[in-house]
């Protein structure tokens, strides 16, 4: 039997494929991240294949249970919105059929973080996907990523957004950013500038009593030939605060380094 990992819509419930909608009918089983969100898109298109939910906090106890389904049939893997296993508990599910030997096939289907880029005026030869920043220690995370020359794509929740872009251009400096919001929805919104502009829109916008709303993808400019090498400023600041972190010197000259442009030993080396 066959696990299907099928890609639903985003917003827009045209954006889905025949082939997806063929896969949800005839299989025994559909596990999906949101039951309720899965009963609209199912009720839309008259589907009546049996539900069953699938979502962070119960995979533990649905792992062992989808997979005695795949025993009597195929089952379909659908997340909240977009392509399974993108920001969501999809993988554990795939890596347990993997490793019990069923196989696994990809049904394509509408990701927000690729329409994002597409549409952000950033370059799209390189790129790295990122999903939610960590909650612990997220300035961390964006100075790991502060050297790399890839264009970066952030997923975000409203209620964080302001905080995020203060992070970013902190750590990541004034770089082109593009804010996505509700794509494909009815009030789709792609809005173009540098770090600098999207704070100032978002503080605007706070002040006249509009918070963020709906799901944010951001899209920000990878590092410039400038932007890869620290100054020794930077660099000092880096490897103490890293040290400050519990971290030996010999790791965080590493992590620095490796941020930094560096070579790992003039790292090491200052105040030693």
């Amino acid at each position: 039997m066959t696990l299907y990992i099928v890609g639903t819509p985003i917003g827009n419930l045209e954006d889905i494929t025949l082939r997806a909608l063929r896969i949800l009918r005839d299989v025994s089983l559909i596990a999906a991240e949101n039951t309720r969100k899965a009963g609209v898109l199912l009720s839309h298109y008259q589907i009546t294949t049996p539900v069953t939910s699938y979502y962070e906090g119960n995979e533990r106890r649905r792992i062992p249970e989808i997979l005695e389904a795949l025993e009597r049939g195929d089952v379909a893997l659908i997340s909240e919105a977009g392509m399974p296993g993108i920001s969501d508990p999809g993988y554990p599910l795939i890596e347990a059929a993997i490793q019990r030997g069923v196989p696994v096939v990809p049904v394509p289907g509408a990701s927000a973080h690729t329409l994002a880029l597409v549409v952000s005026g950033l370059p799209t030869d390189q790129f790295l996907f990122v999903g939610f920043l960590p909650r612990k220690r997220p300035a961390d995370a964006l100075r790991a990523l502060a050297s790399n020359r890839a264009t970066l794509i952030f997923y975000e929740a409203p209620h964080r957004l302001e905080q995020t872009l203060t992070l970013m251009h902190e750590i990541l400096g004034n770089r082109p950013v593009a804010l996505c919001r509700e794509l494909t929805k009815l009030y789709e919104e792609v809005w173009r500038g540098d770090l600098e502009g999207a704070l100032r829109r978002v503080s605007d916008h706070e002040a006249a009593g509009h918070p963020p709303r709906g799901e944010y993808t951001v899209v920000v400019a990878g590092a410039t030939a400038s932007q890869t090498v620290w100054d020794e400023e930077r660099v000092r600041a880096a490897l103490a605060d890293r040290m400050a972190h519990g971290l030996s010197r010999s790791q965080a000259a590493r992590e620095v380094a490796a941020m930094a442009g560096w070579e790992r030993r003039r790292v090491y080396d200052l105040d030693a």
